[in-house]
């Protein structure tokens, strides 16, 4: 997987921003909040209109019930990630061409990620403080980092589970990497998740992560000087 280039987004100019960060090639920023919308306002109208011409394409009931249903289980997942703090997430699509050890080739397939951005309020700290006590005593999470960046003080750790039974979800491991950025107000920490079930490539995904954090800004890196 070659370490893609990136790409300015026009959420950058957002006078109201409260970080700015490079979102590498190769992610597509999923309009979660569009798909939340209340019922019967006009921005739910306004995504009803918008799927009306995909639901009109299929001709067999079953399968408009099919993707309803997906999509109302999509919008039950993406509520959890609001309520816990996430306002930006991410899909991954990037070509698998690092080569094999032992045959020295790639399959060429396709991996997939999923990049998360959370906010969290936490009690006064200062931010190497917040930092540490982000993943002090986190549970199987392994190649534990504390990291000087641009930003200020950051911890990164990366975690392998694997979906409750329950949940209906492939039994695939999932491979998780934090990266947790404490806020210079003292009282934020943005925790930048990546994860992916291409846990055989858990090198390249981990330089993606930093990549990303050291990135981070907290100040409009685009603001005229003086």
């Amino acid at each position: 997987m070659t370490a893609p280039g990136f790409v300015l987004d026009e959420a950058a100019h957002n006078p109201k921003a409260d970080m700015w960060f490079a979102q590498p090639a190769g992610f597509t920023t999923i309009p979660f909040r569009a798909l939340l919308n209340p019922p019967g306002s006009p921005e739910a109208g306004a995504l009803r209109d918008a799927l009306a011409p995909m639901l009109d394409s299929l001709d067999d009931g079953l399968a408009r019930q099919q993707f309803l249903a997906h999509l109302a289980q999509g919008q039950q997942l993406l509520a959890l990630l609001a309520e816990a703090g996430t306002t930006r997430c991410s899909i991954g699509v990037h070509r698998d061409d690092v080569s094999d050890s032992k045959s020295g080739e790639s399959n060429g397939g396709l991996l997939f990620s999923l990049f998360t951005l959370s906010w969290r309020d936490i009690a006064t700290a200062a931010p190497a403080v917040t930092a540490a006590r982000a993943i002090a005593g986190a549970e199987g999470h392994t190649n534990i980092e504390y990291l000087e960046l641009p930003c200020g003080p950051a911890s990164f750790s990366e975690l392998v589970r694997a979906p409750n039974a329950e949940s209906g979800l492939p039994q695939d491991p999932v491979l998780q990497i934090f990266a947790h950025l404490p806020h210079p107000d003292c009282k934020r920490l943005v925790v930048l998740t990546l994860g992916t079930t291409a846990v055989s490539r858990r090198a390249e995904y981990r330089s993606l992560m930093h990549q990303i954090a050291e990135n981070v800004s907290f100040e409009n890196p685009l603001a005229e000087a003086g």
